[in-house]
């Protein structure tokens, strides 16, 4: 019970995009500096790249989870997920986006008899390759690691996990949509621990505004496949952002909330997110 638990909070860990990404993302959301003017053209751009998790952004996205009705005592976790996300030229057709994800947990128990927990939870690295040309659709396929980071049960796995991760999205005037997906499987690690069998899935559809507030409706979908019930966790997000600036660098800044549609027995019914997303425009 325990080690299906713990995967369990280490997939909500894993879910914080994206996003911001990607939308979470993370990842998916913007924000600008006039309030009562229209954007200029640059920061209207730099806005709508923060929806596309494989832009040519260096960024580093800090984002705060507080999470309700965690445990039988219906109690609150908190997650702080820094995520940098690292692209690289290959040559003048290929980019490679290293996007990778540190939660840090603090927890209540997450059954009867059980202890308050926190620590960092298990990193997840991807490495999207995309095409650089222009076109109508972006995409980004690669691999994604799972790196076991910590013995504690209701935190992590304890297992080397792998597997393939794809991104596609449009951007067409002031939306952007699409979904990021990725499947891992262990592969090595403690053996007394269950085997991972964990799907991913973060549907993102985005609105920028020309005084670059963007709202961001999304989903980080897990699916715990190795679990004989409550495998699906499925909060439904609503994400407001603003591009500003941190000090001399654009960031964005951007709060929300989510709902959970499905979650396992212990798990949380709904959410606030905060989050700022300081960025580096690349320079070639």
């Amino acid at each position: 019970m325990v080690s299906t638990l713990g995967r369990n909070a280490a997939a909500m860990t894993k879910a914080g995009l994206i996003a911001l990404a990607i939308p979470a993302v993370s990842h998916g959301q913007q924000t600008g500096n006039a309030p009562a003017q229209p954007a200029q053209a640059g920061d209207a751009e730099l806005a709508k790249k923060l929806s596309n998790p494989i832009s040519d952004l260096v960024s580093v996205p800090f984002q705060f989870n507080w999470e309700q009705g965690v445990g039988p005592n219906d109690q609150t976790r908190f997650i702080l997920n820094v995520q940098p996300v690292m692209p690289f030229t290959l040559n003048e057709d290929w980019n490679m986006i290293a996007r990778v994800i540190v939660p840090l947990v603090s927890q209540p128990a997450l059954f009867e008899g059980g202890a308050p927990a926190s620590g960092v939870s298990d990193v997840l690295t991807s490495f999207f390759f995309s095409p650089s040309g222009e076109g109508g659709m972006t995409w980004g396929v690669g691999p994604v690691i799972s790196l076991p980071s910590t013995t504690e049960p209701t935190l992590g796995t304890e297992k080397w996990s792998a597997g393939p991760t794809v991104v596609a999205l449009k951007q067409q005037g002031p939306w952007t949509y699409g979904a990021l997906w990725n499947q891992i499987w262990s592969f090595a690690g403690n053996p007394d621990r269950n085997d991972v069998s964990q799907m991913f899935l973060q549907p993102f559809l985005a609105y920028t505004t020309q005084s670059l507030w963007t709202i961001t409706i999304q989903s980080e979908s897990t699916a715990n496949w190795e679990a004989e019930e409550d495998k699906w966790t499925v909060p439904i997000n609503l994400n407001f952002a603003k591009l500003s600036s941190f000090g001399p660098f654009p960031a964005s800044y951007q709060f929300g909330f989510g709902v959970f549609a499905a979650h396992p027995e212990t798990g949380p019914s709904w959410k606030v997110r905060a989050a700022i997303v300081i960025l580096l425009p690349r320079r070639r």
